[in-house]
C-alpha cells in the first residue's frame, strides 16, 4: 500500500476564510433584526396617528351632528372614544353673510343670512400601559371644518 505525502505546509486559509464569511453573516442578521425592530415601531406609531385621526373626525361629525350652533359664544364638547382616544371639539361662530336674492344682487338680501361657524377637533391617542404618562408612541390629531347654517337673517340694532 501506498501513502502518499502532501508536500508544503497548510496555512489555515479556509479557517480564516469561514471565520469571515461567519463574521459577515452575523452582522447582516444583527442589522435585519435592527431594521425590523425599527420598522415595526414606526408601524405602531403611524397606527397610533391613524386612531387619533379617526377619533377627530369623529369628534368633528359628533360635534356637527348636536345642532348646536351658537353665534354668541362657542361650544365645546369632550368625550373619550374609547379607552385610550379622548377628543376635545369646538364650534365657533366667525361671521355672517347675506344670503342674495333671486337677481343674485349681493348687496341686497332676501331676509336670509348664512351663519359661518368653525368646528375643530383635537384628539390624542394615548396607549394601553403608559399610565396617562406621555410615551414615543403617543399621537395627536386637530381637524377643522367650515361649515354655514342658512337661517333668518338677525335684526340689527
Amino acid at each position: 500500500m501506498k501513502h502518499y505525502r502532501i508536500h508544503g505546509k497548510q496555512n489555515g486559509a479556509a479557517l480564516i476564510v469561514g471565520l469571515i464569511l461567519l463574521v459577515v453573516v452575523t452582522v447582516l442578521a444583527v442589522s435585519g433584526m435592527s431594521t425590523a425592530t425599527t420598522e415595526l415601531a414606526m408601524a405602531r406609531n403611524d397606527q397610533n396617528y391613524e386612531n387619533a385621526f379617526q377619533a377627530a373626525e369623529t369628534g368633528l361629525e359628533q360635534a356637527i351632528a348636536q345642532g348646536q350652533f351658537n353665534t354668541l359664544a362657542g361650544v365645546s364638547l369632550n368625550q373619550n372614544i374609547n379607552a385610550y382616544d379622548l377628543v376635545a371639539s369646538q364650534i365657533t361662530f366667525e361671521n355672517s353673510t347675506l344670503v342674495p336674492d333671486r337677481a343674485f344682487s349681493l348687496g341686497v338680501g332676501s331676509g336670509i343670512a348664512a351663519y359661518h361657524f368653525l368646528a375643530t377637533a383635537t384628539a390624542e391617542s394615548k396607549r394601553e400601559g403608559t399610565s396617562g404618562g406621555t410615551t414615543d408612541r403617543d399621537a395627536s390629531a386637530v381637524h377643522t371644518q367650515a361649515f354655514y347654517v342658512v337661517g333668518p337673517e338677525a335684526p340689527t340694532l
